[in-house]
C-alpha cells in the first residue's frame, strides 16, 4: 500500500479520524475527513464517536479539539508546530496585561493556547469577533493575542474602545499596501480578499476582509472570475484545485509567494502516518484547565455572552 492507503488503514483499525487546518499542505486533504478553520474542525470532532482525533494544524488547535473532546486521546503529528502569535503571550504577561487594566472584560482570539483561554474572559474567532465584542455591551474591552484583529474589531464598533495586546501574526504582516497596489496594476478586473489578521492599510485597501472560511465563501458565491488571496497560500491552493474540480472557471492569485505559514507546513503525510501508528505527540492539559478553557470557549458557542 502506498502511504495515503495506510493512514486511511490505520483510520479504520483506530478508530481515528483526521482534522486539517486549510493552511496546511493540500495533499494531506486526501487522508482528511473534515478540512477548514481551527473551531469548525474541532466543533466537528467533538460530534463523532473516534476514539482518536490527529490533528494536522498547529499546538493550540489541538488544545482546542482536547478542550471540546476531554474524552478522546488527541495527537499532533509534530510537537514543534507552533504559532509564533499564539506563543507571544504566556499567563504571566496577560495578568500583567490585565492589571495594567483592571476591571475591564478580556477577551481571546481562538488562536491562543488552552492556558490563555482559561484566564479570560470569552474566546472569540476571526469570523465572529466584532458579534462577540459588541454583544458584551460594554465601552471597553481588552483583546489577545492580536493587536490587528482587535484593532479591525475596534475599526467596526463606533462606542468601543478596543485594547489590544502587542502580537500579531508574522505571516499576514508579510503583506503589505504595496503589495495591494501592484495586485489592482497587475489585475484589475480580480477582487482582493484579506484576512483581519493583516496590517489595517492592507484590510482598508481590500474588497472583502474574512475569516478563512468567509474569504472561501465570499469566492464561491461571487460572480467575479479572478481574486487576489491576501491570506496563506494553502487558501489559494485549495480554491484553485475546487475551480478546477467544480468547474468554476475562477482564478485565485496569492498576491505574493512568500505568505506562507512554515509551522502550518511542517506537517507531512509521513508524520501523520507515524503519530497515528505510534499514538504519540498526544495533547496533555491539566483537568483544572480544561474546564475554565473549556467554559471560555462554550460562552462563544453558547452566545452566553454574560461575564459572571
Amino acid at each position: 500500500m502506498n502511504l495515503v492507503d495506510k493512514i486511511k488503514e490505520l483510520k479504520k483499525e483506530k478508530n481515528a479520524i483526521i482534522l486539517t487546518h486549510c493552511y496546511q499542505n493540500i495533499e494531506i486533504d486526501e487522508v482528511s475527513d473534515f478540512v477548514g478553520d481551527s473551531l469548525y474542525l474541532s466543533k466537528m470532532a467533538a460530534k463523532t464517536d473516534a476514539d482518536i482525533i490527529l490533528f494536522a494544524g498547529v499546538y493550540f488547535m489541538a488544545q482546542s479539539a482536547k478542550l471540546l473532546s476531554p474524552n478522546k486521546k488527541v495527537l499532533l503529528p509534530t510537537l514543534n508546530s507552533g504559532c509564533h502569535m499564539a506563543d507571544m503571550i504566556d499567563v504571566e504577561n496577560l495578568k500583567i496585561f490585565k492589571n495594567k487594566y483592571p476591571n475591564i472584560p478580556i477577551v481571546c482570539y481562538i488562536n491562543s493556547t488552552a492556558e490563555i483561554k482559561a484566564n479570560c474572559d470569552i474566546c472569540c474567532t476571526s469570523s465572529n469577533a466584532v458579534e462577540i465584542v459588541k454583544s458584551l455591551g460594554v465601552k471597553e474591552v481588552l483583546f489577545v493575542p492580536d493587536n490587528y484583529l482587535g484593532k479591525y474589531v475596534e475599526s467596526k464598533l463606533k462606542n468601543v474602545k478596543v485594547i489590544t495586546y502587542n502580537g500579531f501574526c508574522p505571516t499576514h504582516l508579510r503583506i503589505r499596501k504595496c503589495d495591494i497596489d501592484n495586485a489592482r496594476k497587475l489585475y484589475p478586473d480580480a477582487l482582493i480578499l484579506s484576512h483581519p489578521e493583516c496590517h489595517q492599510d492592507v484590510t482598508n485597501n481590500s474588497d472583502f476582509t474574512g475569516s478563512t472560511k468567509e474569504i472561501v465563501e465570499f469566492a464561491k458565491k461571487s460572480p467575479n472570475k479572478r481574486f487576489i488571496i491576501a491570506t496563506e497560500k494553502g487558501v489559494a491552493d485549495r480554491l484553485n484545485r475546487d475551480s478546477k474540480l467544480y468547474h468554476w472557471n475562477k482564478e485565485f492569485i496569492l498576491i505574493t509567494e512568500n505568505i506562507i505559514c512554515p509551522d502550518m507546513k511542517r506537517n507531512t503525510l509521513e508524520d501523520i502516518y507515524t503519530a497515528l501508528l505510534e499514538e504519540k505527540h498526544e495533547i496533555a492539559i491539566d483537568s483544572e484547565i480544561i474546564n475554565r478553557a473549556k467554559n471560555c470557549i462554550e460562552k462563544m458557542l453558547n452566545k452566553t455572552y454574560s461575564l459572571v
